[in-house]
């Protein structure tokens, strides 16, 4: 559990680093490019064990570290902008309700237990998302601002189901944090061609700072979900994802209202009150099997 604890915390305060951001006025593509090869460094350099870059691409997860390679950096960058355009509520829903996409994955193929504590448990963590979300009185999402959410919606989803599959199939027991580095390391390459397209290759010193700030803590959210899902710790899927998505909704809207003084109506404490009952659902139908 601590690790999942720790993946929470972790990951609710990257969408706090997108914010500042947009405050500071930091580029936040060459920013996400930067913390990409951080977390490649963080990776390789400090968990490696002397492993090579050519033994690292023979691999049998090679093929699907770069793949995700590609979804991290593009729905990183979504989730960059969703957060500055919508607000950090509405990043997190985006990305978080996505749950529904790798517990269906979870259940269809890995023939993982669903009890009726659990569905009730998940409808309820949905619920309470949306509920965390909403806007104003009698409205949510504004509906010409949609196809960012959207777009992290499916790539988060997309994103969560690729990392268990792969955990479960290729990643042995110890290669968590190089499999990780990997990740980030082809993010940082296909992010360095992106640039080069662009021609955009003034950094300054806070958009390399902003880099190492959002690094670090990037690459140790991926490793803390990673041995999450270990089956030697919680290891089921459809209990993993739906407590981590809905307590990093909770905790990135607490931190909105703290640092950004994003305001929240009745109907977002509800969600927070619901979100809590549906984790203690989640985690007590797990304790039972």
């Amino acid at each position: 559990m601590i690790y999942l604890i720790l993946s929470v915390c972790i990951s609710s305060s990257l969408f706090v680093i997108f914010k500042l951001f947009d405050k500071y006025q930091v580029n936040t593509f060459q920013a996400i490019v930067t913390n990409y090869l951080v977390a490649f460094l963080l990776g390789f350099f400090f968990y490696g064990n002397g492993i090579t870059i050519s033994e690292i691409s023979q691999k049998s997860w090679m093929i699907g570290a770069i793949i995700l390679g590609i979804l991290f950096i593009s729905i990183f960058m979504i989730m960059a902008t969703t957060a500055q355009r919508n607000g950090l509520s509405v990043a997190s829903v985006a990305s978080k309700m996505s749950v529904v996409i790798p517990v269906i994955f979870a259940v269809i193929v890995y023939n993982e237990h669903v009890s009726v504590l659990k569905i009730a448990g998940i409808i309820l963590a949905l619920v309470a998302v949306y509920l965390t979300t909403i806007k104003k009185d009698g409205g949510a999402f504004d509906r010409k601002k949609l196809l960012f959410p959207t777009l992290l919606f499916l790539g988060s989803g997309v994103i969560d189901t690729s990392i268990k599959y792969m955990e479960t199939k290729y990643v042995a027991e110890g290669e968590t944090p190089i499999f990780s580095a990997a990740i980030f390391g082809c993010a940082f390459i296909i992010g360095i061609v992106v640039v080069t397209i662009r021609r955009d290759f003034k950094i300054t010193g806070k958009t390399i700072l902003g880099g190492i700030a959002l690094g670090i803590p990037n690459f140790y959210s991926i490793v803390f979900l990673l041995k999450a899902l270990r089956p030697d710790q919680l290891g089921d899927s459809s209990t993993v994802f739906p407590i981590n998505n809905v307590a990093i909704v909770m905790l990135s809207t607490i931190f909105g209202i703290i640092l950004f003084k994003e305001k929240l109506i009745t109907k977002n404490w509800i969600g927070i009150a619901i979100a809590i009952v549906s984790i203690a659902m989640i985690a007590v139908s797990a304790q039972q099997l």
